[in-house]
């Protein structure tokens, strides 16, 4: 058994990887890098019975992993670096080869993952950290699921200037509902749940937009979405609407937000 571990910087994910197959997994927050990785180790092997004896190997990842130099609990602690890790676990979940991967979590990293190796495309500092930053300004809660519940009942023209707010006509494939500036509008009486959803909208649309370039530049209809932030329904609803514009497809493998935990798993290299 091999056990895989992304030590994130918001969220911490251990999977256990056996004949090549995910069989559990388990997420934890924490304040530091090890105090996570050990917590999360420790929850997928106290929930799932794991006998230590039966872990091969450790294998750690992330943006937290630089800070663990040693062994964990003994067991051959291996490091793996973080876009390899992404783009190994995009193929595994997707069961697809030469992808274009987009893994959302704090920040925003694209991966090309395939035939003549795993690429770091490029990326974003935009991502859930920015969600949670603005919100902590601009919203009465800072909570990732209180966030999206505002935003189910937000109205996005009373912060967004939107294409019908300054022409009559449409803009190539644009319509009078797409956006022509975010936070362009911000009317006096936009409520929370209207910020709320301009943030996520925000956010969403440079991912999308970001996504859709990598596609392009490399004549691929799809984008493979993993990280923390390709799992909520507004965030995909969002994506739908740049899919429809550009034609670009936005897939959601399961078990998505583990994708690097998962990658880390089944890397074979030693580093």
């Amino acid at each position: 058994m091999i056990i895989g571990i992304d030590i994130g910087s918001t969220t911490t994910k251990a999977v256990s990887i056996e004949g090549g197959k995910l069989t559990r997994k388990v997420k934890t927050k924490a304040a530091d890098a090890i105090t996570s990785a050990t917590g999360a180790f420790g929850k997928l092997v106290l929930e799932n019975g794991i006998k230590i004896d039966s872990i091969e190997k450790i294998k750690i990842t992330g943006a937290g992993a630089h800070k663990i130099s040693n062994d964990i609990f003994g067991i051959p602690t291996n490091h793996v670096n973080e876009i390899e890790a992404i783009g190994i676990g995009g193929m595994f979940l997707s069961g697809m080869n030469n992808i274009i991967i987009t893994n959302i979590g704090t920040g925003t990293v694209i991966i090309e993952a395939g035939d003549r190796g795993i690429f770091h495309f490029g990326g974003s500092g935009v991502g859930g950290g920015t969600i949670l930053g603005l919100a902590k300004k601009l919203l009465p809660t800072a909570e990732f699921g209180d966030i999206l519940e505002l935003a189910k009942t937000g109205k996005i023209n009373q912060v967004d200037l939107l294409l019908s707010d300054i022409t009559d006509t449409s803009i190539s494939f644009l319509n009078g509902q797409s956006t022509a500036s975010n936070f362009g509008k911000m009317l006096d009486n936009a409520a929370p749940q209207d910020i709320a959803i301009a943030i996520l909208n925000m956010v969403y649309q440079v991912i999308g937009v970001l996504s859709v370039f990598a596609a392009r530049a490399r004549n691929t209809e799809q984008v493979i979405v993993t990280g923390n932030g390709s799992k909520n329904q507004t965030g995909q609803t969002i994506l739908a609407d740049i899919s429809s514009m550009y034609g670009i497809e936005f897939i959601y493998p399961e078990h998505a937000e583990y994708t690097t935990a998962i990658g880390a798993g089944l890397h074979t290299g030693e580093n």
